[in-house]
C-alpha cells in the first residue's frame, strides 16, 4: 500500500559500534509484527545484519533499511553501521533520513561513536532523540549516561521516560512523563502497572521541565506558562514537536531492545514528534544552467528519486532510492542528471534487510529500491525530463588508508581489478588505482577493517584470493654535479658490425622535471640523423636510476662530441653508446635520492594537541601552523614525507580513540636526508632480489 507523505517517517539510527542499534531495530520490527520472531546478531538472524561478513564479524556492515507499520504510519528504520570504517554507510542512510535516533549504551556512556553522530546530526541540522539502550543489562547505569548527557549538551536533553529500578539499580519498567503511566513488560508484552511510590516528585519535576520547555517553542504557550495554566495533551505534543524540529529539543528515551521494554513507547513518539519527510531534510539541487536552488519535497511535483545506496549481490543489483517529489511507477522514464540520458525504470521494490517485495508504485517521501539499474549509480538523481536537477552528491570522507593488492596466483589481476571494480559499485568510499611508477594496484580506504571486508568479499563473491602489502613510495633520483663521460659501442660479427661513439655532458637542470636532450655537435663527428637515437637512448635509460633504479629526474644531457663508421653505424648503435654513457656518468655525478612529501592536515580535539605534534616530529614532519575550528578541535597543517604515511591512517586512530582524522595530498619531491636514503636503497634491493 502507497503512504501519503504526511503518514511517512525515515529515522537513521546512529551511534556507537556495539550500542544496541541492530537489536533495537529487530525489536521495533517485532513489537509491530513486522516479524514474527526476533532474531540475534550472535545468532547471525537479525533483519539488519543479512550479509555473510557481517553474521560471521558480528557487526553492521553496510546501512540497511527496514519498514515497518505503526499507527496508520509507515517508518523507515535505516539501520547505519557504528565502525568508523563504514562511516560512508553513515552519511548514505543520512541521506535518505528526515531524522536521527543515537543509541547510546547505559553501560558505557558517552562514547566517541555518540560524538560522530551528534556532529553528523549537527552538520545536517537534523531532528534527533536519544535512546539509552541496555538499561536492564548488568553494570548499565542510566543515571550515569543521563547526567553525562546533559552534562554534555545542556538543558535541551529533555527526558521523555523516567526509569523504574529495582534494588540493584536495574531497570525493570518505564514510566511516561508526559501520560505519567507506567509499564513493565511480561514476556514480550507491554503491560500498564500501578505508578510506583515516591515516583511523584521525579515525574513532576521532569513533567515540569518538559512544560518549561514547550513554553519556550511559542510565544503563546509562553504567556500560558507564566499564567500558571496547564498545557492541554496536543498542546505538549505541538510545542515538543516543534521543538524537535527546530533543534532546541532532544527527548531522551531508554529501554532494552531483548525485553522489548521501551520499544513501543520510542514509536509512539517517532510518530507524534519526527517531522515527515515534507517537514524533514533541506535539500540543494543544480539545475541544468549550473545555478544551485532549494529542492522542495512535494507530492504533487513532477516525480524526483535521489539513489542514496547500491547493492550488487548474487540476487542482483539494485539502485536504493528516496523519492523526493511526485509518484515513482515501474517502467517510467525518468533522466539522469549525471548523465543525461533517459533511463526506463526496472521493477521496484520495498527491501526489509535482503528481501525484496516487488509494488507497483513509491510515493512522495518513501524509501524502496529499483531493480537492474546498471547505468545508475550511487548519488544519482533520477529526475522527469520537465524538471532536471541534480541533488548534491554524498558528502563522503575522503579516504587516506592505502594498501597495496595483489592475487595470491599469478594471472589473476585482472579477476581481482574486476572484483574490486563491482565491489566499488556498491561501495564508493574506497578508491583503486593501477600505479604505473611502482607497478603496485593500491587501494585507498577508511581503514584496515574496511580492506579486510573487501578481500573477505572478493574470496567469498569472486573467487580469487588476494594478499596485502604496504605501498612502495614512488621516490625519484637526480644528479647533483656535472660530468662528461664517452660511451662507445662497437661489436663485429660476421657481415656487417655495429659502430656508436658519444661524448655526453649530464648536468642537473632545475627547471624541468623531465630529461632534457641537448646537442653542440660540431663539424658532423655525430651525423644529425643519429641525434634521436641518442636522444632515445638517453630517455629510456633514465627510467632507472644509480641509486636504487628509481627514475632520474631533472637531467640535462648534452652531446657534443663523438665519432662514426660510414658501414657500420646504426640507431640501435648509437642508441646504446648513449646508454653506456649514461651508466659511466650517473655514479660519479653525486646522485641523490628524492623523496615524495605531501600536505597533511589533521583534525583533532584540543586535549590530544601534544601527542599529534609530538608524533609528527618522529615522523620527520614540520608544522606549518594550527587553526582552530571553534568546536574544541584543531586542525593541524604539516609537510611530511610519504614514506613515514603508511601507517598513519591506523596509528592516528590510536592516539586519539578514533576522533582524529585528516587528508594527505602529495606536493613536491624534496632531497632525502642520508638515513632515509639508506633505508630506502636498502628497500629497493631487497625488492629486486625477490
Amino acid at each position: 500500500m502507497s503512504y501519503s507523505v504526511q503518514n511517512i517517517r525515515n529515522v537513521c539510527l546512529l551511534g556507537h559500534g556495539g550500542s544496541g542499534k541492530t537489536a533495537l531495530a529487530e525489536s521495533l520490527l517485532y513489537m509491530t509484527g513486522a516479524i514474527d520472531r526476533m532474531g540475534r546478531a550472535a545468532d547471525g538472524n537479525t533483519v539488519c545484519d543479512y550479509d555473510p561478513e557481517e553474521i560471521k564479524r558480528q557487526i553492521s556492515i553496510s546501512a540497511c533499511v527496514a519498514p515497518l507499520e505503526y499507527k496508520g504510519c509507515r517508518i523507515n528504520l535505516l539501520d547505519a553501521p557504528g565502525g568508523f570504517d563504514f562511516a560512508g554507510e553513515v552519511v548514505a542512510a543520512l541521506r535518505a533520513a528526515d531524522a536521527a535516533i543515537i543509541v547510546c549504551s547505559a553501560k558505557d556512556g558517552i562514547s566517541v561513536g555518540l560524538e560522530k553522530a551528534w556532529k553528523y546530526c549537527e552538520e545536517r541540522n537534523m531532528p534527533r532523540f536519544i535512546y539509552i539502550s541496555k538499561t536492564d543489562e548488568d553494570n548499565s547505569d542510566y543515571n550515569a549516561t543521563f547526567s553525562a548527557l546533559r552534562e554534555r549538551y545542556g538543558n535541551k536533553i529533555a527526558p521523555v521516560v523516567v526509569p523504574i529500578w529495582d534494588g540493584s539499580k536495574k531497570v525493570t519498567g518505564i514510566i511516561d512523563v508526559l501520560n505519567k503511566r507506567a509499564y513493565e513488560m511480561q514476556k514480550l508484552k507491554r503491560v500498564e502497572i500501578e505508578l510506583p511510590a515516591g515516583k511523584d516528585e521525579v515525574i513532576t519535576e521532569f513533567n515540569d521541565a518538559l512544560k518549561e520547555s514547550v513554553a519556550e517553542t511559542s510565544e503563546a504557550f509562553m504567556e500560558k506558562f507564566f499564567s500558571g495554566e496547564d498545557f492541554t495533551y496536543p498542546e505538549m505534543i505541538q510545542g515538543l514537536r516543534q521543538g524537535v524540529r527546530d533543534l532546541s529539543l532532544f527527548p531522551v528515551l531508554c529501554g532494552s531492545a531483548v525485553s522489548c521494554m521501551g520499544s513501543l513507547m520510542l514509536m509512539d513518539y517517532i510518530v507524534d514528534l519526527l517531522p515527515n519527510p515534507m517537514e524533514g531534510n533541506y535539500h540543494k539541487a543544480t539545475r541544468p544552467d549550473g545555478e544551485s536552488e532549494e529542492f522542495v519535497v512535494s507530492p504533487g511535483g513532477v516525480p524526483t528519486a535521489f539513489v542514496f545506496k547500491t547493492v550488487s549481490d548474487q540476487y542482483g543489483k539494485y539502485s536504493f532510492i528516496k523519492v523526493l517529489s511526485g509518484v515513482i511507477t515501474s517502467d517510467l522514464a525518468l533522466v539522469n542528471a549525471r548523465t543525461g540520458s533517459s533511463e526506463k525504470l526496472g521493477r521496484l521494490y520495498v527491501m526489509k534487510g535482503k528481501k525484496a517485495e516487488e509494488v507497483k508504485e513509491l510515493g512522495c517521501g518513501d524509501i524502496g529500491a529499483i531493480g537492474k539499474m546498471d547505468k545508475v549509480k550511487t548519488g544519482d538523481t533520477l529526475c522527469d525530463s520537465r524538471k532536471v536537477v541534480a541533488l548534491k552528491a554524498l558528502p563522503f570522507a575522503e579516504p587516506c588508508y592505502q594498501v597495496a593488492i595483489s592475487p595470491k596466483t599469478r594471472g589473476q589481476e585482472d579477476k581481482v581489478a574486476q572484483g574490486l571494480y563491482r565491489l566499488n559499485e556498491e561501495d564508493p568510499t574506497f578508491s583503486v588505482v593501477n600505479n604505473g611508477e611502482t607497478h603496485q594496484m593500491v587501494i585507498t580506504a577508511a581503514g584496515d577493517i574496511q580492506v579486510d571486508v573487501l578481500v573477505s568479499k572478493l574470496k567469498s563473491r569472486f573467487n580469487v584470493e588476494a594478499e596485502l602489502k604496504t605501498p612502495r613510495v614512488p621516490y625519484r633520483e637526480k644528479i647533483r654535479k656535472p660530468v662528461s663521460k664517452q660511451g662507445r659501442h662497437k661489436k663485429q660479427t660476421g657481415g656487417s658490425g655495429q659502430f656508436g661513439d658519444v661524448w655526453i655532458r649530464f648536468e642537473p637542470n632545475d627547471e624541468c622535471e623531465e630529461p632534457v636532450f641537448a646537442e653542440e655537435v660540431f663539424g658532423g663527428s655525430v651525423p644529425k640523423n643519429y641525434f634521436p637515437a641518442v636522444e632515445k637512448g638517453i630517455k629510456e635509460a633514465c627510467v632507472h636510476g644509480p641509486l636504487a633504479g628509481y627514475p632520474v629526474v631533472n637531467l640535462k644531457a648534452v652531446l657534443y662530441d663523438g665519432s662514426y663508421h660510414p658501414v657500420d653505424s646504426s640507431e640501435i648503435a648509437f642508441k646504446t653508446a648513449a646508454q653506456l654513457a649514461y651508466k659511466a656518468a650517473m655514479p660519479e655525478a653525486s646522485p641523490v635520492l628524492l623523496e615524495p612529501v605531501g600536505e597533511l592536515k589533521v583534525t583533532v580535539p584540543d586535549s590530544y594537541m601534544g601527542d599529534i605534534l609530538g608524533d609528527l616530529n618522529k615522523r620527520r614532519g614540520r608544522v606549518m601552523g594550527m587553526n582552530p575550528t571553534g568546536d574544541g578541535e584543531q586542525v593541524i597543517e604539516a609537510e611530511i614525507p610519504m614514506a613515514e604515511m603508511t601507517s598513519y591512517a591506523i596509528d592516528l586512530r590510536a592516539m586519539t580513540q578514533s576522533r582524529g582524522s585528516y587528508t594527505f595530498h602529495f606536493v613536491r619531491y624534496e632531497d632525502c636526508p642520508a638515513a632515509a636514503q639508506a633505508k630506502a636503497i636498502e628497500a629497493a634491493k631487497a625488492m629486486a632480489e625477490e
